[in-house]
């Protein structure tokens, strides 16, 4: 086999987009913008599981083309729609790089009627003995569809709800304590209902809180991608914009060039473990803005202790900064 290499250059990149929410945090108008944004004033389209709630913002995105899909909601029930919405937007001449594909739930492909979840129990029938076995054809299936979602030409978004959840941990008195749960995908304790590395499959993931409705949280963004959207700002066209001209090679975007977005860290103040653990009780930081923060800037590190000084600094910075 002949393998050919050339220097690395970015252009027509297909992004894939998730944002998590519970009741009241604007999740899916925020999606709808993001999309408008993304489709630089073509139709898109819309799935809709949820017996044509998405329709309800019919008259704010008049260029919104929804269809629906309905139980059992398999992976590939996602993968099949996601595809005819391409073939729909490739017959109305719309060009690939304005062709936006925005689901609203893809939680249901998890824990929905006939998700995988329901596809698991129906396959072990209530024997314990087929558990692990039970797995096998749910797991293949969700795999295939992000698989399926990597090959896709347009821009996805995917809408999932959010909940909270808890853990009980021993406090420094040595009580039992109820607290917020603590994990790579969640925010304060609120969790996207989803595969728990779905969101790291997207090129950008953002939890959304009903206290500021439609202001992201990254769950992961990557430094190249932090100058394209305001976390002090709710998710809109602008930032759509922004993404579709990142996603389409251009070197800057709202000013913001890509060596300026590494600027910061010039000035970051390594920290050893221990040092950013005696910051973060001093400023009353929780555990899972720190978990946060890490998965954003270095997706690939496992935990702080995996992080070089400087990368522990960083995190520190982003912090402190939004507290």
């Amino acid at each position: 086999m002949t393998i050919t290499f050339r220097p690395a250059k970015r252009g027509d990149v297909m992004l894939l987009v998730s944002v998590a929410g519970g009741t009241g945090s604007g999740k899916t108008m925020s999606s709808l913008r993001l999309g408008r944004g993304l489709a630089g004033g073509k139709p898109f389209v819309g799935i809709d599981t949820e017996n044509g709630r998405m329709s309800h913002y019919a008259d704010r995105f008049p260029e919104l083309q929804v269809g629906e899909i309905h139980a059992p909601f398999r992976p590939d029930a996602y993968t099949d729609a996601i595809a005819a919405g391409v073939e729909h937007l490739k017959k109305a001449g719309v060009p690939a790089m304005q062709r936006v594909i925005v689901v609203d739930s893809a939680s249901h492909e998890w824990y929905g009627d006939g998700g995988c979840l329901d596809w698991q129990e129906e396959l072990m029938r209530g024997e314990e003995s087929r558990r692990l076995m039970s797995w096998i054809e749910p797991k293949k299936a969700h795999k295939r569809m992000v698989t399926r979602l990597l090959q896709v030409e347009a821009h996805v978004i995917l809408c999932f709800r959010a909940e909270p959840k808890v853990e009980a941990v021993r406090g420094s008195n040595g009580r039992i304590e109820i607290v917020p749960k603590a994990t790579l995908t969640g925010l304060d304790g609120w969790v996207p209902i989803s595969e728990k590395n779905l969101p790291f499959e997207m090129t950008l993931s953002f939890l959304l809180m009903a206290d500021r409705p439609g202001v992201p949280r990254p769950i992961k963004l990557e430094e190249e991608h932090r100058p394209l959207v305001k976390l002090d700002e709710p998710l809109s066209e602008e930032t759509g914009r922004a993404l579709a001209a990142w996603a389409a090679g251009a070197a800057s975007a709202r000013g913001v060039t890509a060596p300026a977005a590494h600027a910061a860290s010039a000035d970051v103040e390594p920290l050893t473990v221990e040092q950013l653990k005696e910051k973060l009780q001093a400023a009353g930081i929780s555990r899972s803005s720190v978990v946060a923060a890490g998965k954003a800037l270095f997706p690939d590190k496992a935990s702080a202790s995996d992080l070089t000084d400087e990368e522990r600094g960083r995190v520190w910075q982003e912090v402190s900064r939004a507290a």
